[in-house]
């Protein structure tokens, strides 16, 4: 597998934990040493315990909202990457969008997650919108 999209595969593996509530699955995503995280609004967390921690209370909440992502791209050097991504939490009609940057190391030949920062972002409903079927002229 090519090393862009072992990372994409990584990040994707970070966002179907979420989906999914899996505490466990979101672990192996994270490295063991060196990570911190800033959810929006959040202050600064470090270390995996403290990470791991925030997690476990928002995988935990039952009504969490749904999140997906989209625009995944990813940049790679020797072996640290990152992905950058937009996150759209929530339905569409109350949507909050915010642009992701994922950090990841690689580690025994795994892409392992060493930092996580979401902000929010201006962006319109039609820009969350699909592109409209191209219009015939006769």
């Amino acid at each position: 597998m090519k090393d862009v999209d072992a990372i994409l595969a990584a990040n994707a593996a970070y966002y179907r934990a979420f989906a999914h509530g899996d505490s466990a699955a979101m672990g192996r995503v994270w490295a063991d040493d060196d990570v911190s995280c800033i959810h929006p609004g959040w202050p600064v967390l470090i270390g995996r315990r403290p990470v791991l921690k925030s997690y476990r209370n928002i995988l935990g909440n039952p009504n969490r909202e749904r999140i997906e992502h989209r625009e995944d791209t990813a940049m790679i050097f020797q072996d640290e990457g990152r992905v950058m991504c937009i996150e759209i939490i929530g339905t569409a009609d109350e949507a909050v969008v915010l642009a992701a940057t994922n950090w990841f190391r690689r580690i025994d030949g795994a892409w392992r997650m060493i930092h996580h920062q979401a902000s929010p972002i201006a962006i319109t409903d039609a820009d969350l919108a699909p592109d409209p079927p191209p219009q015939l002229l006769n």
